[in-house]
């Protein structure tokens, strides 16, 4: 592919995080519940889509395991298609639970869903008590006050020579669902410097992915007429699926990587379906396949 900029997403492609959001997801819910879905479920969620915030992706499981409690009898696999079915995300998420329980049971739902406490308890188990001190401004709790939080269990996937090809090559952007802080901390884990004019996190659109505002942005300010966009969601996918929709002067590739929870032919097969340009077994395969010539 000829380009002129690359955008990475971080999550699946340049640190792993199978052990931290993911886990973090099962585990807020476990805590907050006493029970919660299977790790693997995850994956179910992002490919119904809308789910690119874990913490969305956290209230609409725990809608799942608090509908399943009042008589839902449908497995994850079944509810998440249903998500899809209704458009995805969490909105979605609370279609299916208002239209497969009966009134009562839809308000206990409601009556039980603690957002606001899910995401307490999954920023601590994420970032542990020191690092949750000091971005969230806020005590942890003494039944989460470990100093090991998930975050440190991000193994990075991205090698030193991947960077310095791309960078040497490319201006590099970023778009991530992160939050500013931890998207900063994982960048730096990585060795990736990105001007902050080349980066968007949570912190700086309402609307996120596979809304293609940011990634239009971001071919503006690079000056890019053509840009890859690696990520490892069909969410990813569909950004640059809309971007060439919404902006049909410049060229988009969705490219899409098996390091995140879509791995292996039955991945590799989505992201085609979905209409991905390239499918790569990891990010440090993309200097291999993109050119600015």
């Amino acid at each position: 592919m000829q380009v002129d900029a690359v955008v990475l997403d971080v999550d699946g492609v340049l640190v792993d995080v199978a052990d931290s959001y993911r886990r973090a997801i099962v585990e807020a819910i476990q805590f907050v519940y006493g029970e919660t879905i299977e790790k693997a479920a995850v994956q179910q969620f992002k490919d119904a889509g809308g789910f690119n915030n874990d913490w969305t992706l956290t209230d609409a499981a725990a809608l799942f395991v608090l509908a399943s409690r009042e008589g839902y009898s449908g497995g994850v696999e079944e509810f998440t298609d249903r998500v899809a079915a209704h458009g995805g995300g969490l909105s979605g998420a609370e279609e299916v639970v208002e239209s497969h329980l009966d009134p009562g049971g839809v308000q206990r739902v409601r009556d039980d869903w603690q957002p606001d406490r899910l995401r307490e308890v999954f920023q601590q188990l994420y970032l542990g008590a020191e690092l949750y001190a000091d971005l969230e401004g806020e005590e942890p709790d003494p039944e989460l006050a470990t100093e090991h939080g998930f975050i440190n269990d991000e193994p990075v996937i991205v090698t030193p020579e991947t960077i310095e090809a791309l960078t040497s090559e490319f201006p590099v952007g970023v778009l991530t669902g992160r939050p500013e802080a931890e998207a900063e901390l994982a960048l730096d884990r990585v060795g990736l410097d990105v001007p902050p004019e080349y980066r968007f996190t949570m912190d700086d659109w309402e609307e996120g992915k596979p809304n293609p505002r940011a990634l239009i942005a971001l071919a503006e300010r690079t000056g890019a007429e053509s840009v890859a966009f690696v990520g490892d969601t069909l969410d990813d996918v569909e950004t640059a699926t809309n971007a060439r929709e919404a902006d049909p002067e410049r060229t988009y590739y969705g490219v899409g990587v098996l390091t995140g929870g879509l791995t292996g032919p039955e991945g590799r097969q989505k992201y085609e379906d979905a209409g991905a340009d390239r499918v790569l077994d990891s990010v440090n395969d993309l200097p291999d396949v993109v050119s600015s010539e």
